[in-house]
């Protein structure tokens, strides 16, 4: 009570209240992989909660601000290798401006618990969307890929878990600071959902196969200008040479294959040697530029064990500033000599690659963190799914590390074991359940070879998507206000009482 009561009298200070903001965001940040430590999130949210208690809607805007600030310069560092320019001012702006204006739009009465739950519901899915079609980096549901919430991914995907991680913290902050008896309900509910998770639909075992994942190995923080790609594709025909026969299924990383034109070229024909050889189904990725200076394809191929080639998929969702360059006409007098010279052409095909071994669902890379694309593969009654990626122009391991927790958020809402393969590192193989059964390390030559399932049926989440969180949203933002009896004070340095006897802003 004595700890309540000099909190309560420090946050009567605005600059106490900015740094308690930033420290929330903190607490979220290192729940997110490659730090993970998952109840921190909870415990960041209800502090956030607290602080938004009587103030005006610039207040709370504020709180949010530094919360964003907190949440997402430590956990996107990585960016700074790419433009120390435009990580600290992007993140500083766009990021912050979501979640202040998440906390803006809640009433800051006892209900603003439950409002924050919903605004922070409503700012994953918009992340997921915008700007440039989503950039779900550091997203809450990360928190939980080896987190006690993860089982609700089967439920309503990965937005569900974010909103599991909101609503139990929320309940938290709720409980204990507030006393508020709704915070215990939103606990014990959360609690609830995540059961009904562990025993919700989940598909079947089809037949078992075994598949194996190669990493070539080699350094980090290199760049495709500066690489020779006859040595990264020597590197995984020499790593394939440890893939014990019979095998089924053999994944190689995105772009390990970068020519001018793929169909009769030399590399082709080492692709198909190699399956070939081990008479085996390989998903190779590939990057052709065919001549064009300003744009290039980046896909993946399936070669079947005669050599043919069975199937093809071209990359949907790119990266912006990395994979295309959005607003190219205004940036280009600006900064061209930082800009990627090239645009891939996305394409315009399902997340499936149909082979005699199965349907194969695949997300290339950047992909994998959209829930969108792999239910795609769902509706394309995919049998198992695969991530080839490329890590390895990354300085650190945030986006690694947060790429196999989204991996391991879509192996549990799909119900399907998951094959991640990088030429650097981390390459992975998660089963239906979220445990990553198998990962490699940063830089070395692996290969991962596992006994996994094709699977079919389809789990909850495959047909309603993010349907769920959207509608808890709704009705915790409704309710919220609905209930609300406080107005929106403003901040007044002048203190009431409050129930624990001490002075309230």
């Amino acid at each position: 009570m004595k700890l309540l009561e000099r909190l309560d009298a420090a946050r009567a200070r605005r600059p106490v209240r900015w740094v308690l903001g930033l420290l929330a965001g903190l607490l979220v940040c290192f729940a997110m992989p490659p730090w993970g430590w998952w109840p921190l999130a909870p415990i960041g949210i209800g502090l956030w909660g607290w602080l938004l208690d009587e103030l005006d809607w610039r207040g709370r805007f504020a709180v949010g601000a530094f919360a964003g600030l907190g949440w997402f310069l430590p956990s996107t560092m990585w960016m700074w290798k790419f433009t120390p320019i435009g990580w600290p001012v992007g993140v500083a702006i766009w990021f912050p401006f979501i979640l202040g204006t998440a906390s803006a739009i809640c009433p800051p009465g006892p209900r603003r618990y439950a409002a924050l739950a919903a605004t922070l519901i409503v700012s994953e899915w918009v992340r997921w969307h915008a700007p440039f079609g989503g950039v779900p980096l550091s997203m809450l549901a990360m928190t939980q890929a080896r987190g006690p919430l993860l089982p609700v991914a089967r439920i309503g995907g990965s937005l569900l878990v974010s909103a599991a991680v909101a609503v139990f913290g929320a309940g938290l902050g709720a409980f204990v600071f507030d006393r508020n008896r709704w915070g215990a309900i939103a606990m014990g509910g959360t609690v609830l959902v995540a059961l009904l998770g562990v025993i919700a639909p989940a598909g079947a075992r089809t037949r078992t196969i075994t598949a194996a994942t190669v990493q070539g190995g080699g350094p980090q923080q290199t760049r495709s200008s500066a690489t020779d790609y006859s040595l990264v594709i020597g590197r995984h025909l020499r790593a394939s040479q440890a893939i014990v026969s019979p095998v089924d299924l053999v994944v190689w990383p995105e772009n390990v294959v970068n020519v001018s034109t793929y169909e009769g070229s030399a590399e082709q024909a080492q692709l198909v040697a190699l399956a070939q050889g081990l008479r085996t189904t390989l998903v190779a990725g590939i990057v052709e530029v065919r001549g064009d200076p300003t744009h290039f394809y980046n896909a993946v191929v399936a070669i079947g064990p005669d050599g043919r080639q069975e199937d093809r998929y071209d990359k949907v969702r790119r990266v912006p500033f990395g994979e295309y360059v959005p607003l190219r006409n205004l940036l280009d007098p600006i900064a061209r000599a930082e800009l990627p010279p090239r645009d891939a052409i996305p394409g315009t095909g399902p997340a499936i690659l149909r082979t005699r071994l199965g349907r194969l669902g695949v997300a290339i890379s950047w992909e994998v963190f959209f829930g969108r694309r792999l239910r795609d593969s769902m509706h394309e009654n995919a049998d198992i799914l695969l991530n080839p990626t490329n890590g390895s122009s990354y300085w650190l391991t945030e986006v690694q590390t947060q790429q196999i927790a989204s991996s391991t958020l879509r192996a549990v809402e799909s119900g399907r074991w998951l094959l991640q393969a990088a030429p650097t590192g981390f390459s992975a193989i998660i089963d239906p359940a979220g445990n990553v059964v198998a990962r490699s390390s940063i830089g070395e030559a692996k290969v991962l070879e596992r006994r996994v399932e094709l699977r079919h049926g389809r789990t909850i989440a495959s047909d309603v998507g993010d349907l769920p969180a959207l509608l808890l949203a709704l009705v915790l933002f409704a309710t919220a206000w609905a209930a609300n009896r406080d107005g929106l004070p403003t901040f007044n340095p002048k203190r009431s009482q409050d129930r624990h006897g001490v002075a309230q802003p």
